[in-house]
């Protein structure tokens, strides 16, 4: 099926030898598709499997005993889920399709033989995983210290670079598949509060939004704004070393 889209998503972090390429793709163990809005696991159920996200946008949330929802993660192209069912019994937050979306199913045998046989691969894995720990980090810090203004300027911003260390171009604009609602659960607020932010960022030139589509004209300002850190930038895996 040729290079999988976590053989992709890895190789932008180093460069990948051939053969760990191979190896990459030799976990894939199928493909599912989902509609929007499908329940991929459910919160506190089967912890579920190993997949890639292959197409389309997925997020993690939970549910609060007065019923309402916090959404913790969104998970694009070439994000690792479902590593958490490795150590756990039951499922610690549910999983659901944001659009339209595909996985690709990966054999948690040849996961475990991975670590032992590729250990770059296995210490590449564990490094983004803290990429990822350090990324949630900085949400919680939003949340819990920044304003509404802050909160949603954090978010898009965070949006705009994960797309844009997948490869996609954000700067003349990209599609963002949210509904008030959603970014409401994503930051704690409610879709009121979500609409007037919106409308005062876009006021004052902090974005610019037509239909579904959003464009950050003022990176440096709204990142003022968000007390956003670009950590992608900071990134270094020199210590991994060149691949054998």
């Amino acid at each position: 099926m040729g290079e999988t889209c976590l053989a992709e998503h890895l190789g932008r972090y180093v460069d990948l030898s051939a053969e760990e390429k191979a190896a990459l793709d030799g976990l894939a163990a199928g493909i599912r598709h989902y509609r929007r809005g499908a329940v991929i696991r459910s919160d506190h159920g089967p912890p579920g499997e190993i997949y890639v996200v292959r197409s389309g946008w997925l997020f993690s949330s939970a549910l609060l005993e007065d019923g309402r929802r916090q959404i913790v993660r969104l998970h694009f192209r070439g994000d690792l889920l479902g590593l958490d069912s490795l150590v756990f019994t039951e499922a610690p937050d549910a999983v659901t399709a944001l659009t339209d979306a595909e996985i690709c199913m990966i054999d948690r045998s040849k996961l475990g033989a991975l670590f032992a046989e590729r250990p770059r691969l296995g210490a590449l894995l564990f490094a983004v995983q803290q990429v990822d720990r350090v990324a949630l980090i900085d949400r919680l810090i939003s949340l819990g210290r920044g304003s509404a203004r802050g909160r949603v300027a954090a978010l898009l911003l965070w949006i705009a670079s994960r797309l844009r260390f997948a490869g996609l171009a954000v700067d003349e604009g990209f599609a963002l598949p949210l509904t008030q609602e959603e970014i409401g659960d994503l930051t704690g607020l409610t879709a009121v509060h979500v609409n007037r932010t919106m409308r005062v960022l876009a006021e004052q030139g902090l974005i610019a939004r037509s239909g579904n589509m959003l464009r950050i004209p003022q990176p440096g300002r709204l990142a003022r704004v968000a007390n956003h850190n670009e950590r992608i930038e900071a990134i270094d895996l020199a210590w991994l070393g060149a691949n054998p």
